[in-house]
């Protein structure tokens, strides 16, 4: 019930909307109804003449004359029988046709005009608060930490975003408008049954419970089966996720049909799994409606033999029943159905919510402040972190300074935690331990937009979007004129081949820059760097997979980037590193060694080593 619930709330904001569709609904049903009343009437206009209505009247007489203890379940009937014959009935038959025919037609176009109102409010309703969930979804992953994408495959969130949110557009659409009009129509014409023959009403209610039990077993088990058919269908998405964006290494491996066998695998339990699902809704239906139909006939033949008895059913209430429980069905089958698809729609929400209930790990603490600037040092005071409980320490027992204005390099052999120190600056994690500060403020009592707004950071991977060059460069920053903007593209060395493009800085790169080359891709990271002027710099191997021209062009556009700043430099190229101020050498997650280049050298520790590893030599 609780997931239910939690569904519910999205649609609060809307309870206006909601309770106008549920007066629209009422008078839907309620015009239905009385086109439904008058069908007998209808029948018996048309077939028996003028004679049989007043036979009818006579009968009804003979009905009001009997005692009130036999009559009481007859009262109300007869009471709107008698109003509907004052209100349609005269001596002329085809006058009273007439009038009938009018009194039908306004009822249907009524009650058209009343479920037109009903479902465009719903459709509203439905999509409003599809689109609100999709969009709290994509907000929700904007907070959370690098912790839970470390954790959770890239297939899985966008099948979430995609596969889960779709199929719960799909169920509100088909379940929202019928779970406000089916049980007023249900109640309704219970209503009317009730009047006509509480005693044929309480015979027709008896298979019901049966009917709802199946129902309620089939819908537990579709659901089980749909949240197993989510799950395959995510691992899907992240199988063609990590084939299409590896899609250069699986050609070079000539490993095309162990991939298309590997997703051939998968797709195949997904078939199995949703021909499961479609069997049990396919029984569903053909359950609820041959209880229906036993019912039916059951009841056909009860009342047919109180009519052909003399009880005190008459012929015109016999078929008002017959018509009414007929009516009755459908709504009662669109509920039944409707349990099929809301269990869809609950294994959907479960994975949804299990997504919006994941709490942020990095969150700025109450009464954080907003830093406006980087005035002194950046310290690390007895850091040590690891990923989660079950990992071993990445960083042990960190103590650092970095000073401003000052170029730190990061060095050692990969694993060593180069990256990992460098990541808790921006507070991408917290570290298990310690504290780091800047200018002696603690990072967790420093508001995250204002210390990120203080950083620049250029990777190896460079990541752009597909967007303009222009759009790419600004990216972060609102209305900025095009001169900063060409600027900066010129301190990066960009602005030459931005020049060439067909439409310049309107032209478009396509899906993480592929319209470009490396070097390029790298020259626009560092151009969307310098045009933010962030008085700190993570400059983590921007040079390590260019060619030699790209190389030159991109150290020089870095140099460029580094002037005035404080940054840090991690560098497996110690040819890079040469020229900082000071150098830190990690391994396995502590500082084992710092100094600068020609200190390290004579040393003749891990700095030197690695030197001779890539050079074969200890001269500078």
């Amino acid at each position: 019930m609780k997931l239910y619930f939690k569904v519910i709330k999205f649609f609060k904001p809307y309870w206006k909307h909601i309770s106008t569709a549920i007066i629209f609904s009422m008078f839907y049903v309620l015009f239905n109804s009385l086109a439904i009343w008058m069908a007998p009437m209808f029948i018996n206009t048309i077939f028996s003449g003028q004679e049989n209505v007043r036979e009818v009247e006579k009968i009804d007489k003979n009905v009001q004359s009997l005692p009130k203890q036999e009559l009481y379940p007859f009262n109300l009937n007869n009471y709107l029988k008698d109003q509907t014959r004052q209100f349609i009935q005269r001596e002329d038959t085809l006058l009273t046709l007439k009038i009938l025919c009018l009194v039908i037609l306004f009822s249907f176009l009524l009650k058209n005009f009343f479920r037109y109102c009903q479902v465009l409010l719903s459709a509203y309703v439905e999509h409003r608060v599809v689109q609100n969930l999709r969009d709290r979804i994509y907000e929700h992953l904007h907070r959370l930490s690098l912790h839970y994408f470390s954790d959770k495959k890239t297939g899985e969130l966008i099948s979430i975003m995609t596969n889960d949110v779709t199929i719960l557009n799909t169920v509100i659409g088909n379940s929202f408008e019928k779970i406000l009009r089916e049980p007023i129509n249900i109640l309704i014409f219970l209503g009317i049954l009730f009047i006509i023959s509480w005693k044929l009403t309480l015979i027709s209610l008896i298979l019901l419970p049966l009917s709802a039990v199946l129902i309620t077993k089939i819908g537990q088990s579709i659901r089980r089966k749909s949240r197993r058919s989510l799950q395959q269908i995510a691992g899907i998405t992240t199988i063609m996720q990590e084939t299409l964006a590896g899609i250069r290494i699986v050609k070079a491996f000539a490993m095309e049909l162990f991939e298309v066998n590997r997703f051939k695998r998968e797709t195949e339990k997904y078939f199995k799994i949703v021909f499961r699902q479609k069997k049990l809704q396919s029984l569903s239906s053909p359950l609820s409606e041959s209880l229906g139909l036993a019912m039916g006939v059951f009841l056909l033949w009860y009342g047919g033999r109180e009519v052909l008895h003399g009880g005190l059913l008459t012929p015109e209430d016999f078929m008002r029943f017959i018509i009414v429980l007929f009516a009755l069905v459908q709504p009662l089958r669109n509920l039944g159905g409707l349990n099929n698809y809301i269990q869809q729609g609950l294994a959907a929400a479960q994975r949804v919510f299990d997504l919006l209930e994941t709490e942020p790990r990095i969150i700025d603490r109450k009464g954080a402040i907003s830093l406006r600037n980087f005035k002194d040092r950046i310290s690390y005071h007895g850091v040590h972190f690891k990923y989660n409980e079950k990992n071993d320490l990445v960083l042990r027992d960190i103590n650092l300074e970095i000073r401003k204005g000052e170029v730190l390099a990061l060095v050692g052999s990969s694993g060593a935690g180069k990256s990992t120190l460098v990541d808790l600056l921006p507070r991408f994690y917290d570290p298990t331990s310690g504290r780091m500060e800047i200018d002696g403020i603690d990072l967790r009592d420093v508001t995250l937009k204002s210390l990120r707004d203080l950083i620049g950071i250029v990777t190896q991977e460079t990541i752009l979007f597909n967007d303009t060059v222009r759009n790419n460069i600004a990216y972060g920053l609102r209305d900025v004129d095009q001169d900063r903007i060409e600027a900066a593209a010129r301190a990066a060395n960009a602005l030459g081949f931005i020049q060439h493009m067909d439409r310049g800085f309107e032209t478009s790169i396509g899906e993480r820059g592929t319209k470009l080359s490396g070097g390029q891709r790298q020259r626009l990271a560092i151009a969307r760097a310098l045009l933010k002027n962030p008085p700190i710099l993570i400059l983590d191997e921007a040079t390590a997979a260019l060619d030699t021209e790209s190389e030159r062009l991109v150290q020089a556009a870095i140099e460029r980037l580094m002037e005035e700043r404080t940054v840090l430099v991690i560098a497996h190229r110690l040819s890079t590193v040469k020229r900082a101020d000071r150098i830190v050498v990690l391994e396995e997650g502590r500082i084992v060694e710092e100094g600068t280049h020609h200190e390290l050298i004579k040393k003749r520790g891990i700095y030197r080593r690695l030197y001779q590893m890539q050079f074969g030599t200890d001269k500078t």
